[in-house]
């Protein structure tokens, strides 16, 4: 279990003040001088993110779910965004590696087999589980943006799990315009050959933001 935070942070005014303010949002969750991590999955874009939080700490562990799935340009991507901005990369891997996996249940399954949901658990949903005890954060980054997802759309640049996580998508209200701008006044690396197994369509909900 995740310490609870016993701090009083007045949601509403932070998501007013900061919510459009990435990086004074960046600032001000790591200011609080409590434990964080960036999560990344390495999709088109997220240099902007794992750039913007480690120019202002940049030991912070940024924590990868790697799948198995993921495409060669995009485990390129993953070395060179790591080798460039120095990245203190914790990579989680399933239990069982995908060919063991494949060996006893055979390819990955579509959005419409039952086996989706066991599928998705053991990729993605466990070892994300597994990161959070062992890192323990009580600050969480995520580049996810309301053009996403409906569920998304919904959300606010910063929340508070039940655990007492503080959740911030410092790019929440982010356009791809904007992140494109971001990486060539800083000349990010970016990818767009990315899949994820989990989601399969762009607009898909993938699990993590909706059990954590």
């Amino acid at each position: 279990m995740l310490e609870s935070l016993d701090m009083n942070i007045d949601l509403a005014k932070v998501n007013a003040e900061l919510g459009r303010d990435a990086q004074g949002l960046v600032a001000w969750a790591l200011g609080l001088g409590k434990s964080a991590i960036v999560t990344t999955n390495f999709r088109p874009f997220e240099a902007v993110i794992l750039h913007m939080v480690t120019q202002v700490k940049p030991d912070v562990p940024v924590v990868w779910m790697d799948n198995g799935y993921n495409t060669e340009a995009t485990y390129r991507f993953a070395d060179e965004v790591t080798r460039q901005l120095s990245l203190n990369l914790r990579t989680y891997l399933p239990l069982r590696s995908r060919a063991h996996r494949e060996a006893l249940e055979g390819a990955m399954p579509t959005l419409d087999d039952p086996r989706h949901e066991a599928f998705t658990i053991e990729v993605k949903l466990e070892p994300f589980a597994r990161a959070l005890r062992e890192t323990a954060p009580q600050v969480w980054f995520t580049a996810l943006r309301a053009t996403d997802t409906a569920v998304r759309a919904q959300m606010e640049p910063v929340s508070i799990n039940p655990d007492g996580l503080i959740k911030v998508a410092p790019l929440l209200h982010w356009t791809s315009r904007d992140l494109h701008a971001y990486c060539q006044a800083h000349g990010l690396p970016n990818n767009f050959d990315y899949f994820d197994p989990t989601k399969a369509e762009d607009n898909r909900e993938c699990g993590l933001h909706i059990e954590h």
